[in-house]
């Protein structure tokens, strides 16, 4: 009688044990996008101020991208030296003064 009762048990259980639900883990991802107000410029479009600065405060660095918002503000996207994944981004005013961030 022992063994009829174990028995069913472990059938039972074996039932129960598929009608799990199956945990799926999703990783949570949220982006962020900053709408700062600037829009993207060609390199030539830079005031020759603006070019000078670059040059003289970060020497051999590569410009990559330029952005510009409607007060005439610089955004500067440049990259070290010798390193093309170190992106660093310089602001500067028309006339070439280079601040921390407007």
């Amino acid at each position: 009688m022992k063994k009829l009762i174990l028995s069913a048990v472990i059938v039972l259980g074996s039932l129960f044990m598929n009608a799990e639900a199956a945990i799926s883990k999703k990783p949570n991802l949220n982006v962020v996008t900053f709408q700062d107000g600037y829009k993207e410029i060609k390199a030539d479009a830079l005031p020759v101020e603006v070019k000078a600065t670059l040059e003289k405060s970060f020497p051999g660095s590569k410009l990559v991208k330029a952005y510009v918002n409607s007060k005439k503000q610089y955004k500067l996207e440049i990259n070290s030296a010798g390193d093309d994944n170190d992106k660093r981004f310089v602001f500067t005013d028309s006339k070439g003064v280079i601040a921390e961030k407007y």
